[in-house]
């Protein structure tokens, strides 16, 4: 059955811890027996755990999981939970003496719209896993999106809203590119298709705030993160070049994106089931990204 998900790839499924009470969360995409994967970091405000690995002159090849996490940066400690949960599920790169969980992880600030002591813990990340499925998955105000907002440059009281959101895209063949964000931009959300601004800052538009210079101090306070994939077979060369396309389709959305205050990070992964071209797959990775992000909000 056709989900408009990341989880319509074959062995990926997608489980979120939300906290509604304290406005936070998490989500983990966790795919079976590891894809192989890439990453792209273009905000200058990221917070994010194994990055480095996943760049094409590292040796390991495969991830096991991605987190997307509120929390700022003490919501990577999800990822500790992703880790527990997957070794005790026999997931991991092999190193003779342990099964070492490789998990990609990034996070958004929602400290200021619920409670700033709460965040997600590593016991958090494990009820993500623990709740993940390979169906249809729950979209807007849950897991990392639960507290996210948009166009934040006049203030929090002039916000919009943010949310959690996925996609996919068959190509034909059985060929499907998918993605999923958690979306928490400084900018406005506009629809791709025909620019019309979907959310963001109430009654105004970001681009004219700071145009006329923003009064408020939002570094390190908002972050578009996400992860794209395919079943197509990868090199992680390629891997690393669908995350940058991931980008593009932030910028597709968001506007504007990838400014000093954001921490924007796109994962992406192959599961190596199919043969692609690679310029289609690339292509199909802008596009779902753009569309995983416009259903964050339109469905929050």
């Amino acid at each position: 059955m056709y989900k408009g998900s990341i989880t319509d790839i074959e062995g990926v499924s997608v489980g979120h811890y939300t906290d509604a009470k304290n406005k936070t969360g998490c989500s983990v995409v966790i795919i079976d027996n590891g894809g192989v994967c890439g990453v792209d970091v273009r905000g200058s405000a990221p917070g994010t755990r194994e990055t480095d690995l996943m760049r094409p002159t590292a040796m390991v090849q495969k991830a096991n999981a991605f987190v997307l996490s509120g929390g700022s940066a003490f919501g990577l400690a999800s990822a500790d939970g992703v880790m527990r949960y997957l070794e005790e599920n026999g997931q991991g790169f092999d190193t003779g003496v342990a099964k070492v969980p490789i998990v990609g992880a990034a996070v958004l600030f929602d400290l200021a719209v619920g409670s700033a002591d709460v965040r997600p813990t590593a016991d958090n990340g494990y009820t993500a896993c623990q709740n993940a499925v390979n169906d249809v998955i729950e979209t807007g105000k849950v897991g990392a999106g639960t507290g996210a907002t948009t166009g934040k440059a006049a203030g929090k009281l002039l916000a919009g809203k943010g949310g959690f959101g996925t996609a996919s895209i068959s190509l034909g063949g059985g060929i499907v590119v998918a993605a999923c964000f958690a979306v928490n931009a400084f900018g406005d959300i506009y629809d791709h298709t025909n620019g019309e601004k979907i959310a963001g800052m109430k009654g105004m538009k970001t681009y004219n705030v700071l145009l006329k210079g923003a009064k408020f101090d939002f570094s390190g306070k908002n972050t578009t993160i996400g992860v794209v994939g395919t079943n197509a077979i990868l090199s992680k060369e390629q891997a690393n070049k669908l995350a940058q396309l991931g980008q593009d389709g932030i910028a597709l959305s968001v506007r504007p994106s990838h400014t000093m205050f954001d921490g924007d990070t796109v994962f992406a992964f192959g599961t190596g089931q199919k043969k692609s071209d690679i310029n289609a797959i690339l292509a199909a990775g802008a596009e779902v990204a753009a569309r995983a992000i416009e259903n964050a909000v339109s469905k929050s």
